[in-house]
């Protein structure tokens, strides 16, 4: 039998000058783990736009 999995996606918002906050991935980062959460993939489309987190989790 294969496993199934679940997806979601977190966008992590940039400040005004389009930086990415290390304190702010770190505590969705811990925030997802916690709820069982493992991180996949950071999308980051284009300077001064938002990261996208990728999460998955078993089924």
């Amino acid at each position: 039998m294969s496993k199934r999995w679940s997806y979601q996606t977190i966008e992590i918002k940039t400040s005004m000058m389009g930086v990415l906050k290390p304190e702010d991935v770190q505590t969705e980062l811990s925030r997802q783990g916690q709820l069982g959460w493992e991180l996949v993939n950071v999308i980051i489309p284009a300077p001064m736009c938002p990261a996208m987190l990728v999460f998955k989790k078993e089924a």
